[in-house]
């Protein structure tokens, strides 16, 4: 039997880009709390928090962007020159977030207001341009012959900037929850503080973009049901686990929040993350480029799928293991001397 090499590669470079940004995600969304924090100290907490893992999140990040123009060159090519600008600020702001966070840590005393306001200001246009490239994504690419044939700035839309809002809420979410779970005192009291106010952008701004979201691909619409002024019950139905584990994410990590639990708002999070993945996978499989390009009618030849797959069946479990390994060697709480017990 022989194995089906576009839609092991989909997979893979489904579940890469799932882990980058539930992995990054949160470490982002610390960059973006950053200038709430009631002090330096408190700032060098949470940089302590994620000092051991941020680098080794972006992995996922290489892994997708790597892996999509290997195995899919032709989606590669149509997405990519739709969406240079945000993915390039992208890039950029991760260069100087990553240059911020070595040299606060080690740069001369004077200099460390400069960065962290850098490390800051990286973590948040970042996280804006990751919308952006994402709401560009959603809303469709203009091809001809399989080629961009649309304006640089199409991914720039009402829509795209009310996904980039939620998705920087959502990171603010996540981020809160980690210090949560991995710190204590008063910077933890804040955190929770952080928490609730981001929860609640979060439940309002995916319930807006879900919905904008039939509105933008009436392809997307019909897949759940949506006949343009009501719910169809049968489509819906089928569809409703995604919805629902959203919901139950959402109750998790306010229970989690109202009983003051540690790990609970994180898993929460989690889970609302999780879901609005689903329902992207939902409203789009098995298109790569929204209702223009399949992912099986952009891959590459099944004999370099299949070179490339022994190679990834031999990295992929190591970097799983050195990531498992270094969360659970930094597993403890960060106290306010930013050093694990």
């Amino acid at each position: 039997m022989s194995l089906d090499l576009p839609l092991i590669w989909a997979g893979l470079i489904a579940i890469a880009v799932l882990l980058y940004v539930m992995l990054d995600g949160f470490d982002l969304g610390i960059g973006i709390l950053f200038p709430f924090a009631a002090s330096p100290a408190e700032r060098d907490t949470m940089m302590a928090t994620v000092a051991p893992v941020w680098d080794g999140n972006e992995t996922w990040l290489v892994l997708g962007g790597g892996g999509l123009f290997a195995a899919f060159p032709f989606a590669y090519a149509a997405l990519l020159p739709a969406l240079y600008i945000p993915i390039i600020l992208m890039l950029l702001a991760l260069i100087l977030r990553g240059v911020a966070f070595e040299f606060r840590l080690h740069g001369r005393a004077r200099s460390k207001p400069l960065w962290t306001m850098a490390f800051a200001g990286g973590s948040l246009v970042a996280t804006l341009a990751q919308g952006l490239v994402l709401g560009g994504f959603i809303q469709g690419v203009t091809l001809n012959d399989g080629r961009f044939a649309g304006d640089a700035f199409d991914w720039l839309s009402p829509y795209s900037l009310l996904v980039a809002a939620g998705l920087a809420a959502g990171y603010a979410l996540i981020g809160a929850a980690w210090l949560i779970w991995r710190t204590e005192g008063e910077l933890q009291v804040r955190a929770r503080r952080w928490a609730w106010i981001a929860l609640v952008a979060v439940a309002v701004l995916l319930a807006a973009v879900s919905f904008a979201t039939l509105l933008v691909h009436p392809e997307v619409g019909a897949r759940w049901g949506w006949t343009g002024d009501r719910f169809d019950l049968a489509p819906l139905a089928r569809l409703s686990p995604i919805p629902l584990l959203g919901a139950a994410g959402l109750a998790i990590a306010a229970l989690g929040l109202r009983r003051r639990a540690q790990g609970w708002p994180f898993a929460g999070a989690i889970l609302m993350f999780l879901s609005g993945y689903l329902g992207l996978a939902a409203g789009f499989f098995p298109f790569v480029v929204p209702y223009a390009l399949t992912f099986r009618q952009a891959a590459n030849a099944d004999n370099a799928l299949s070179l490339m797959l022994v190679g990834v069946a031999i990295l992929l479990p190591a970097i799983i293991g050195y990531s498992l390994w270094v969360y659970w060697i930094f597993r403890g709480k960060v106290g306010a001397d930013a050093g694990y017990h």
